[in-house]
């Protein structure tokens, strides 16, 4: 089966289209960088206008790069939500206008379940079950995933999301937008130690994150050293990025255990980020786990994770219909998505 995945959640409009839910014959990313990066975020009626400008041309890029044409394409699988409204519309509403015109079925899938699949794109995918720590811009959860399409969410942020504090601090530094990535450059830096921010952990015995206390740490910081801190912005990055990395690190291990998984998956936009990376992989190693990490190019929002759900989903029977919505908020909680 020959999907057509579409993403338009929030600053990418993208493309791809993927044979059987595993191989990727095409992915085509069109970024947004460059429109927000003056605002030092993402402009919600901006990234509207830029989706509607792209999203032929990303469409019929993916087709095209993909060897095939639209007649060859069984279905389609189009993000829902979470995300901004006006985003999410414009790659739902073409999705439903392509699946109509070609008399193909078609159906909205979870953003955060496409992250979660991503791990499935790539050669060594993680067996049943296993533990995923999903850790982007909009959100950090850990599920327990059991097959394809069952996921029970163990923990979640309570307040700011890991990628939304890496924003927010870089902002803080003069650093602009996106910060997840300088943040982790200027990190490589700096002294971890030179600055010590609180570790958030809650209750270390459960899995719910909380990271507005570590920025607000790092707000502190630089208030009471005005004069000094530009100097030592790549100390504060690494005292930053040790901090989220350890709860991070700590939490999805104790999860693995607890569930007695032997695999776990880091996945989201956040699970690009190379300190993140290296941490993980050597804690789950001292812990005899095994880690499954996309490639650099699943880690961001992209549509081959969205045909690789939507694979799952009209295999199984799955259609959408006509009059179905969007939704801006997380609805991915239940055992069965």
């Amino acid at each position: 089966m020959i999907v057509l995945g579409i993403e338009s959640s929030c600053d990418e409009t993208a493309a791809a289209v993927v044979c059987d839910g595993r191989r990727v014959l095409s992915s085509v990313v069109a970024s947004q960088v460059t429109v927000h990066h003056p605002y030092g975020g993402v402009v919600p009626e901006l990234a509207s206008r830029k989706h509607i400008e792209a999203i032929v041309p990303v469409v019929s890029g993916a087709i095209d790069k993909a060897g095939i044409t639209a007649d060859q394409i069984d279905g389609v699988a189009v993000t829902q939500g979470p995300g901004l409204v006006g985003s999410l519309l414009v790659g739902f509403s073409f999705a439903k206008g392509f699946a109509y015109g070609h008399k193909i079925p078609w159906i909205g899938v979870d953003h955060l379940e496409g992250h979660i699949h991503s791990v499935f794109l790539e050669p060594d995918p993680p067996p049943f079950p296993f533990i995923a720590l999903l850790v982007s811009g909009g959100h950090t959860s850990i599920y327990h995933v059991t097959a394809h399409r069952k996921f029970h969410l163990l923990g979640q942020t309570r307040d700011d999301a890991a990628g939304e504090a890496y924003d927010k601090v870089a902002k803080m530094l003069g650093l602009g937008y996106p910060g997840g990535e300088v943040i982790d450059r200027l990190a490589a830096q700096g002294d971890p130690d030179k600055f010590f921010f609180t570790r958030p952990f809650l209750d270390k015995d459960q899995f719910d994150f909380s990271f507005s206390g570590i920025k607000s740490a790092v707000s502190r910081h630089i208030q009471t050293h005005l004069e000094t801190y530009q100097e030592n912005r790549a100390h504060i990055a690494a005292g930053f990025q040790a901090a989220v990395v350890e709860v991070l690190s700590y939490k999805v291990i104790r999860a693995a255990r607890k569930q007695g998984c032997r695999h776990l998956a880091v996945v989201g936009g956040v699970a690009a980020n190379q300190g993140l990376r290296r941490v993980i992989t050597r804690d789950a190693g001292k812990a005899g786990i095994t880690v499954h990490i996309p490639s650099l190019d699943l880690c961001g929002d992209n549509a081959a994770m969205v045909a690789a759900v939507g694979y799952h989903r009209l295999n199984a029977g799955e259609r959408a219909n006509l009059d179905d919505d969007v939704y801006s908020r997380v609805q991915f909680r239940r055992d069965s998505s």
